[in-house]
């Protein structure tokens, strides 16, 4: 896989133009104290709609390369290094799965020694600014997924805290020239329709909020220049980039069922910066991804996977 018209580059700049699959309607994401996340473009006042913010889409990137049914990494992607939290033998979780992945409460929390082992391997020396080539070379070493969407270290005991990686790969979905769809409904209670509603019983009518709108677009941007100032050799670069463009592209593929009253397609994918550089899309990246695997794996834990055990704090009376 050739990357080398990005060597120059400080980010790749990526579009997808999508549509309902059904229909004209579709539900935005929602914020309890806000509602739907509208706005208007200065100038001609366009109607905007903010249909998935930057974090709900870093989640779903996240999910791409999980395959829930198999418990394991997507197949091109195994042997990629990431922790097991695990409770009696019981898998709880992962840092491909948790929110804020290495620093997990449940990874570092729950084994002290995987805890003291980062702190070992990351700790500066007394009077000393953190060395964030050596979080890099410890996230390709644990948890490559970290190097992507981002880290934050909040442990006192880690150098004060202070280790803090912003995301490389990010995303978001607007929608154009928007215009709301109010319609409602009633929960039907066949029993009693005048049963107490405050303890859900009863016949309980509610309001639904839906849009429409003259364009969806999904936006894609991977900080290549952020990639680069890991200081990685060629391998370890062209596996991050790789990862990042397969998380796009299986995303756009099969993610984009967002909500249940938002399933959405898409009908065609640019890169605005490099305009040169030609996409690869997913069945080359599912081809390819596993020699990059392979080629790569100098930079991770032997054996790739590091499992810590996490046992609940018993009340004290």
């Amino acid at each position: 896989m050739d990357f080398s018209l990005l060597k120059d580059e400080s980010r790749l700049l990526i579009e997808a133009d999508l549509a309902p699959i059904q229909g004209t309607r579709f539900q935005p994401t929602g914020f309890p104290d806000l509602g739907a996340a509208t706005y208007q473009l200065p100038g001609d006042k366009t109607p905007m709609l903010l249909l998935e913010s930057a974090q709900s889409v870093a989640n779903r990137l996240e999910s791409t390369i999980w395959d829930e049914t198999a418990q394991d990494v997507v197949q091109p992607l195994r042997g990629i290094p990431y922790v097991v939290v695990k409770q009696e033998d019981q898998v709880l979780t992962n840092s491909l799965l948790e929110a804020h992945r290495l620093s997990s409460f449940y990874i570092l929390e729950g084994d002290r020694r995987f805890l003291d082992q980062l702190k070992k391997e990351l700790e500066p020396p007394k009077e000393r600014p953190v060395d964030f080539h050596k979080l890099a070379k410890i996230l390709a070493k644990y948890d490559i997924n970290s190097l992507l969407h981002g880290i934050f270290i909040a442990k006192q005991e880690i150098a004060g805290g202070r280790f803090k990686l912003a995301r490389a790969l990010s995303g978001f979905i607007e929608a154009r020239n928007v215009i709301p769809v109010n319609s409602g409904g009633v929960k039907n209670d066949r029993l009693n329709p005048s049963a107490d509603a405050k303890k859900g019983g009863g016949n309980i009518p509610f309001h639904r909020e839906e849009y429409t709108a003259e364009e969806i677009k999904a936006y894609f941007s991977l900080d290549l220049a952020q990639i680069r100032g890991y200081r990685f050799s060629s391998e370890v670069e062209d596996l991050l980039i790789a990862i990042a463009l397969y998380k796009i592209q299986s995303f756009l593929e099969r993610g984009l069922r967002l909500r249940t009253a938002c399933d959405l397609t898409y009908l065609s994918i640019t890169v605005k910066c490099p305009v040169t550089f030609k996409l690869p899309d997913l069945t080359t990246l599912t081809k390819d991804l596993p020699e990059l695997v392979a080629a790569a794996k100098s930079a991770f834990a032997d054996p790739p996977i590091t499992t810590v055990n996490y046992e609940a704090k018993k009340a004290t009376k």
